[in-house]
């Protein structure tokens, strides 16, 4: 017998079970919670609003949750799937990102004319979310190409190496 200390069964299993680092768990935990309070918050003001409302506002309340559940249910995957997904979890973001800023500045443009008011502040604002968002969807795709890349590169040497 040696005098080696022994390794319980669950120290084996959390060393062998991948880990988001704390960066990635801080992004995941705050889209996370960022999401679920912004959809209570939408949806507790949608159901407290007096009288009846109009069509494109229930539409607008509705978008908004929709978009907060989708930013809770992405932290819920980053979280839940405990690996690092490498450049897709930024792809999911940025098309989140892309999907919320065109469609928020398609329909508060839509509801400004309808109102007759100014449009330009809100296309000006609109535009400038709808860039930066498109530049990072951008870059999260080029980012994953390069990965999947890198990793074809690596499996092709491996299986060169091993014949």
């Amino acid at each position: 017998m040696t005098d080696e200390p022994r390794i319980s069964a669950e120290d084996m299993i959390e060393h062998l079970s991948p880990v988001l680092s704390p960066r990635a768990r801080i992004r995941a935990v705050t889209a996370l919670l960022t999401g679920t309070t912004g959809a209570a918050f939408t949806t507790t003001l949608w159901w407290s609003e007096p009288g009846p409302l109009p069509g494109h506002t229930h539409l607008a309340f509705a978008l908004f949750t929709t978009f907060c559940l989708a930013w809770t249910c992405y932290g819920t995957l980053l979280l839940t799937r405990r690996i690092p997904l490498f450049a897709t979890d930024r792809l999911i973001a940025a098309w989140l990102a892309l999907t919320a800023s065109t469609t928020t500045t398609a329909l508060l443009t839509t509801v400004a004319a309808h109102r007759a008011t100014a449009i330009w502040p809100i296309l000006s604002v609109g535009t400038l979310f709808i860039a930066v968002t498109a530049v990072l969807t951008v870059r999260a795709h080029l980012r994953r190409a390069a990965l999947r890349r890198r990793l074809h590169e690596l499996t092709s040497e491996r299986e060169e190496g091993s014949r």
